[in-house]
């Protein structure tokens, strides 16, 4: 039996290669149960994500070649189309992976959490599959287990190192009390859509979004509990915001020096933040001339995201040790598996040794034996059957001179030399 983790991800694939591997969610339970169908695979588990796909399974067998040819031909590509982008992790190495990805430690941002959910929910869903068995169970609780120490024990996911994270931590550094704030993004991008995640997260009080188009605003806002307005409409809910951050791709400046001077009067000089993260800049520079105006560009920020970086970077160097201390529990989990089956079965063989001089000794009573009698021949042979084999393999052994099995002999039964 091994333990198998196949995959593609955004290190050994361009998005070509992903787009093609990835799995349909409306398909996936359907694609679990053809994996397990398959006379190798009993237990599998399927992640699929913009970034990477992999497969998990526990295999009767250590080869890999079935499980690659049926991702394969499920895809319906060719060995040299996907080969060669393919990376295997059996055993110890697949419980390395697992844990690492779940922690942050192998995604295209270091540290980012999304992984962890969407690991969750690929548990989830081979669960409800039933392509998840007794091994698969113990390794994804294991790796939720361990994706949350690293969160708790390091820094690996509280430092800024994306532009939206750092605008919102800027954010955070001046206004401490956020659910009184309310802010203005203007644009609906993927930047704009993350800053918009992370100040919901942080508790912000109240989100404005501004952008050409507001169908595409309004359907931001709604996700977030705050309302879209037209670009045009900005110098009239600028005085409202606390917070400005701007991403759009806009050839000319969107806020100007005279819309944000009314601003700053209708707010009697309450400070207001505004972080431009658009090239060509949307807000123009002289707003930053303006007292009670703090205007910050991408370039401020990359200060913030490279001491973010260093100290995520930091942090994955004790998370790693803390991965190299959980897959070695792990293993000898799956190590133990085997010790068990064989204290079963040496219990089972003992139970029965029980029952059958345990029924004999009944019949001697009943044939009107003393009691004191029955229990003297029911010891002895128990003790004799019970110590036949054992003393014959260490008899065997000392006539061989197979001395190592006599010292495990002495530690089993805790015998002094």
């Amino acid at each position: 039996m091994a333990l198998i983790a196949v995959g593609v991800n955004h290190k050994t694939a361009p998005v070509s290669i992903r787009e093609r591997v990835s799995f349909a969610p409306e398909r996936l339970a359907d694609a679990l149960k053809e994996l397990t169908s398959t006379p190798e695979v009993s237990e599998a588990a399927i992640l699929s994500t913009c970034n990477r796909t992999e497969l998990v399974c526990y295999s009767n067998s250590s080869e890999t070649d079935t499980i690659i040819d049926w991702f394969e031909h499920y895809h319906k590509l060719n060995t040299q189309e996907v080969r060669p982008y393919i990376y295997i992790y059996p055993d110890q190495l697949a419980v390395r992976h697992v844990l690492r990805v779940a922690s942050g430690l192998d995604s295209l941002i270091l540290g980012e959490p999304q992984i962890l959910g969407q690991i969750k929910d690929a548990y989830s869903k081979a669960e409800q599959a039933g392509t998840i068995g007794k091994l698969l169970n113990r390794l994804f609780q294991h790796t939720f287990s361990v994706a949350k120490q690293v969160r708790t024990d390091t820094a690996i996911g509280s430092s800024p190192v994306s532009v939206a994270f750092a605008a919102v931590s800027l954010a955070k550094q001046i206004f401490s009390n956020m659910e009184e704030r309310t802010a203005l993004l203007i644009g609906a991008g993927e930047t704009i859509e993350l800053a918009a995640r992370h100040l919901h997260a942080s508790g912000i009080g109240r989100i404005i979004i501004a952008n050409r188009t507001v169908e595409k605003a309004h359907a931001l806002a709604q996700e977030f509990g705050g309302y879209a307005i037209a670009l045009k409409e900005i110098p009239n809910h600028l005085a409202e915001a606390d917070i400005v951050i701007s991403s759009t791709a806009s050839q000319l400046p969107i806020l100007g020096k005279g819309a944000a001077e009314r601003a700053i009067k209708q707010r009697k000089h309450r400070p207001m933040l505004m972080i431009d993260i658009a090239v060509p800049r949307d807000i123009e520079s002289e707003v930053g001339e303006l007292e009670d105006i703090y205007l910050y560009t991408v370039d401020d920020l990359q200060e913030i995201i490279q001491e973010g970086l260093k100290s995520r970077q930091e942090a994955a160097i004790q998370a790693e040790e803390i991965i190299d201390t959980q897959v070695a529990h792990f293993m000898g989990w799956i190590q133990s598996q085997d010790a068990f089956t064989l204290i079963r079965q040496f219990r089972d063989h003992a139970q029965q040794i029980r029952d059958t001089e345990l029924e004999k000794a009944l019949r001697q009573l009943g044939n009107g034996e003393s009691s004191e009698q029955v229990l003297q021949k029911l010891a002895h042979a128990l003790t004799n059957k019970l110590t036949h084999a054992p003393s014959a393999q260490i008899r065997q052994a000392g006539y061989d001179g197979r001395i190592e099995l006599l010292d495990v002999a002495r530690e089993l039964f805790e015998l002094k030399n």
